[in-house]
C-alpha cells in the first residue's frame, strides 16, 4: 500500500506543489509550498492521532494535507475542488484503495473557507491544521509587511501551535503575536471566518475550540 512517505518524495506531486506555490506567489499570496503542505498534513494527522483515530486514518490526514493546495496550480478560484480532482487521479494511479481516495478527495474539496465544511473527521482535521498555519516564514517579501494585512499578520506571528487534549475534549490554537508589528484585532479582521470554521471543525470531532493569543483566551 502506498504510504505518505512515498508521496512526500514523489516527483510529480512535488512538481504540482511547486507549481501551485509559484502561481500564488505571482498573485501575491503567502507561501503555500512544501513547508505549508507538510506542516498541514503533519498537524492534521496528529490531531486525529490524539483523538484516537486509527493509524491509517492519521496517515490519510497527512496525505490530504500534503495534497490539499495542488489545485492552485490550475487557479486560485475553486482550488479546493480542482485539487480534489487532481488528487483523485494521482491516488488512483498510485493504486490507493478507492474508499481511501474518496476520503482524501472529500477532505481536500471541503478545506477552503469559501466552500468549507467539516463533513468528515478527515475534513475537520484538515481544516484545523490548514487554518492554524500562520507564521512569520510564510511571508515571501518583507517589504510588503506594512502594506498588506495578510503579510503583516503572518509576519507578526512568532509562534503558532495547535494542541489536542483528549481528556478535556479540547483543541487549542496558541499564538504569539508581536503587537508592535500587528495589533491582535488585525488578526481577527482577516481570520475571524477561519476561526469560526475551526470551532465548527472541533465540534465535529466532539471537542471545544480555544484560541489563545499572547496568553489571553479569546475564543
Amino acid at each position: 500500500m502506498t504510504s505518505y512517505e512515498n508521496l512526500r518524495h514523489d516527483s510529480e506531486i512535488l512538481s504540482l506543489i511547486d507549481a501551485a506555490n509559484n502561481v500564488l506567489g505571482a498573485i501575491g499570496y503567502t507561501e503555500h509550498g512544501v513547508a505549508h503542505c507538510v506542516k498541514t498534513g503533519t498537524d492534521a494527522g496528529r490531531i486525529l492521532e490524539h483523538l484516537g483515530y486509527s493509524e491509517r486514518e492519521c496517515e490519510l490526514a497527512k496525505i490530504a494535507g500534503l495534497l490539499h493546495d495542488i489545485g492552485n496550480a490550475v487557479n486560485r478560484s475553486g482550488h479546493a475542488q480542482s485539487g480534489a480532482f487532481l488528487a483523485f487521479s494521482l491516488l488512483r494511479e498510485r493504486n490507493f484503495p478507492f474508499q481511501e481516495v474518496i476520503a482524501v478527495t472529500t477532505a481536500i474539496g471541503h478545506h477552503d473557507e469559501k466552500t468549507a465544511a467539516p463533513v468528515t473527521p478527515l475534513a475537520a482535521a484538515l481544516i484545523l491544521a490548514d487554518k492554524s498555519d500562520v507564521r512569520t516564514t510564510r511571508v515571501r517579501n518583507k517589504n510588503t509587511v506594512y502594506n498588506d494585512i495578510h503579510d503583516r499578520v503572518n509576519y507578526a506571528v512568532t509562534n503558532s501551535e495547535i494542541d489536542v487534549d483528549k481528556e478535556k475534549k479540547l483543541i487549542v490554537l496558541t499564538l504569539k503575536i508581536d503587537t508592535l508589528i500587528c495589533p491582535v484585532m488585525e488578526y481577527f479582521e482577516i481570520f475571524l471566518e477561519r476561526m469560526v470554521l475551526c470551532k465548527k471543525s472541533a465540534e465535529f470531532l466532539g471537542c471545544d475550540f480555544e484560541l489563545i493569543i499572547n496568553d489571553t483566551r479569546l475564543l
